[in-house]
């Protein structure tokens, strides 16, 4: 099987990078702009994958209040133009999600059936290109992640770290509630769900939920670093996007027609600091 792999710059794509090479896969990791049509097209029907791993996005949650072109750019028509590559040429595309296309007005895991109402314009650019990347007919699976974390520089832990490491009392809020994901778990479920040819929409997040300020607290004690660590609310931050206050989703579909068992976050957080 051949993947394409986007989004050369970021911790998801360099995960699958790393396990596509490993288990001797036929990849290909091109610097593509998922917004340039002919660039686009040009790679698709040169490598004729047989699935192209959308890891490129645009996830700069508050500049995207302010940048709502370049948000809707790369989340909706990046996503719109590679599936219609894939339609083309017949791959198969496996597209990633957000929680934040959630309201954060349940009270219990978000399901896939439940209606998206993102409260941002990042959640908003996200949701526009689930729908886009449905559009065309392409054999389209969307896995919907949350607070994702892994090896490099672009997530909550090597942040949390670095702030802990300086010695600086750490405040974090415990109104905002999801679910850490790791990118090794992702990629494993990604690679399953693509060999069992599942199509549609599916929540993907590490077991169980947490609040930022529990996340932090779980990352301290496993770093084993004492920090003064304070509990917050987001209003304390006066950010310019509204966040969700509760996006944790359920996996249990996904789990369920896999057959499989996703690790809690907190294993998971575990296993991604004891391996660094």
């Amino acid at each position: 099987m051949k993947y394409l792999v986007t989004g050369i710059d970021g911790q998801l794509a360099a995960a699958f990078s790393r396990r596509l090479e490993k288990t001797g896969m036929d990849f290909k990791y091109p610097r593509l702009d998922i917004t340039d049509f002919d660039g686009v097209m040009e790679a698709v029907g040169a490598y004729r994958p047989d699935v192209i791993l959308n890891c490129a996005a645009y996830n700069f949650v508050d500049k995207a209040e302010t940048e709502r072109a370049q948000a809707f750019k790369i989340n909706a028509f990046g996503p719109a133009l590679l599936s219609y590559a894939a339609q083309k040429y017949n791959s198969a595309l496996v597209h990633y999600g957000s929680d934040y296309i959630f309201d954060g007005s349940k009270k219990s895991p978000y399901v896939e059936s439940d209606l998206p109402n993102p409260l941002n314009q990042y959640g908003k650019s996200k949701f526009a290109g689930e729908k886009l990347a449905m559009e065309t007919g392409a054999r389209t699976l969307i896995l919907r992640l949350s607070w994702v974390f892994g090896p490099g520089r672009q997530n909550f832990i090597h942040k949390l770290r670095e702030w802990a490491e300086d010695g600086r009392a750490l405040k974090m809020t415990d109104d905002e509630i999801s679910v850490p994901t790791y990118t090794e778990d992702a990629v494993n479920v990604t690679l399953k769900a693509v060999q069992g040819g599942l199509s549609g929409v599916y929540h993907l997040t590490n077991s169980g939920a947490c609040s930022r300020y529990e996340w932090a607290e779980a990352v301290l004690k496993e770093l084993g670093l004492k920090n003064k660590l304070e509990r917050a609310h987001q209003r304390d931050f006066d950010l310019p996007a509204k966040r969700p206050g509760f996006s944790a989703m359920s996996n249990h579909k996904i789990s369920a027609e896999l057959k499989i068992h996703i690790p809690d976050w907190r294993e998971a957080v575990g296993q991604f600091l004891n391996a660094r």
